[in-house]
C-alpha cells in the first residue's frame, strides 16, 4: 500500500510528515520543495517508524504539498456531464482531441487558505479535480500505460481549478482567468503510490460541497481521457519534472452553464461576438451558484475501500480588499 504525506508548519518551521491515525510523523531532513522531497524524502517516509514522536494533524497548519515553481497542466472538458453542461458536446460522445492548458504555479495555495476573489470578478467558479503529481523526468515522447504509469506518477492530491468565468469566457483568456493567486488550492494530503496500487487511480470518489450543498460528485473511472493516455500525449510535446501537477479535469456541477451547441450556432448567426458575450454575462449573473464572499468549499477524495483518502480541503472565499485572512480548521 501507498502512504499519505502532508506538508505542514510547526513552530515557524516547514516540515513534511507521514500521516498515520490522524497524527503526523515528521520525515527527517529539510526539503524546500516537493521535487526535493520526492528525490530525498520519499524513501525515508516509506520506511518511517510510526512508533516515534508525532503531533496531531489538527494541531498544525497544513500547507500545499505541491510547491511552486512547477508546471501546472490542466485538462478541460474531461467528464461527459461537464462537456454537456458547457454546451460542448452531448453526453456519450468523446471529443476528438484532449483539451490541455496551463495555470500559473503562483496560483498554488494551501488546503485551509482563503481563496481571494479579485476586484471586479463576479463569476467566480469552482472545479474539483484529481491532481496527478509527476514523480520522474519525462523529456521525450514516452509510451505510458496503465501497467507502467507509477514509474512516472508519484501520487495524487485534491486540487481545485478556481476560475474567473467573466475573464475566461468573454476574453477567451483561460490562463488569465484561472491563474490569479490562490486559484489553485491543493491538499491536504499527497498520497504516494507503490506497486500494489494498480487499478486504484481510476477508482477514486470525488466530491465538492459549497456551504454544505453537494455540487459535484463523480468517480475518476469516468474520465474521458485517462491519465496514461494524457501523459503519453503530453510527453510528445513538453518536458515534465518531478513535482509537476497535472489536473485531470472536472465533473459536472460547476456554476457556469451554457446553451447547447445547436443553440450556440444559431445565436452566432444572429448576434455579433461582443453582443453574445454581453448576453452570456448578463444571463450568468442571475445564477446563484457562483461563489460569493464568505462561501465555504469542502472537497474530498477517497477510494471506495478507504485505502486512499486525500483528506478534507476547506477553503473560504474572501474579497481582495479584505484584511481578514484566516485559516480554516
Amino acid at each position: 500500500m501507498g502512504i499519505h504525506i502532508a506538508r505542514f508548519e510547526q513552530e515557524s518551521m516547514v516540515k513534511w510528515g507521514l500521516v498515520h491515525n490522524r497524527n503526523l510523523h515528521a520525515v527527517p531532513g529539510v526539503f524546500d520543495s516537493l521535487a526535493a522531497f520526492l528525490a530525498s524524502g520519499k524513501d525515508l517516509a516509506f520506511n518511517l517508524d510510526t512508533g516515534g514522536d508525532s503531533v496531531p494533524v489538527d494541531s498544525v497548519r497544513l500547507l500545499n504539498p505541491v510547491t511552486a515553481p512547477c508546471n501546472v497542466i490542466c485538462q478541460g472538458l474531461n467528464y461527459d456531464d461537464h462537456r454537456a453542461e458547457t454546451g460542448s458536446i452531448t453526453i456519450g460522445e468523446r471529443a476528438p482531441f484532449n483539451l490541455v492548458f496551463m495555470k500559473a504555479s503562483s496560483s498554488l495555495s494551501g488546503p485551509r487558505d482563503d481563496v481571494v476573489r479579485p476586484k471586479g470578478v463576479t463569476l467566480l467558479d469552482y472545479e474539483l479535480e484529481l491532481g496527478l503529481v509527476i514523480g520522474a523526468e519525462i523529456t521525450s515522447s514516452t509510451e505510458i500505460t496503465d501497467a507502467n504509469i507509477f514509474d512516472y506518477v508519484a501520487g495524487v492530491v485534491i486540487s481545485n481549478d478556481v476560475s474567473a468565468r467573466d475573464v475566461q469566457i468573454p476574453q477567451g483568456q483561460w490562463f488569465k482567468g484561472k491563474s490569479y493567486r490562490t486559484f489553485c488550492p491543493v491538499g491536504p494530503y499527497l498520497y504516494l503510490f507503490d506497486g500494489e496500487d494498480i487499478g486504484q487511480l481510476l477508482n477514486i470518489d470525488i466530491q465538492l460541497e459549497v456551504n454544505g450543498e453537494i455540487r459535484q460528485k463523480a468517480n475518476t473511472g469516468q474520465l474521458l481521457y485517462g491519465p496514461s493516455e494524457t501523459l503519453s500525449e503530453l510527453s510528445g510535446l513538453m518536458d515534465l519534472h518531478p513535482g509537476d501537477l497535472v489536473q485531470t479535469g472536472t465533473p459536472g456541477g460547476v456554476a457556469v452553464k451554457a446553451p447547447s451547441a445547436h443553440i450556440q450556432r444559431i445565436a452566432r448567426l444572429l448576434f455579433s461576438e461582443a453582443k453574445l458575450m454581453k448576453i452570456f454575462v448578463k444571463k450568468q449573473l442571475q445564477n446563484p451558484n457562483f461563489l460569493k464572499d464568505g462561501d465555504l468549499m469542502k472537497l474530498t477524495m477517497r477510494s471506495p475501500d478507504g485505502s486512499i483518502d486525500l483528506g478534507v480541503m476547506k477553503t473560504r472565499i474572501v474579497p481582495e480588499t479584505s484584511g481578514d485572512k484566516h485559516e480554516i480548521q
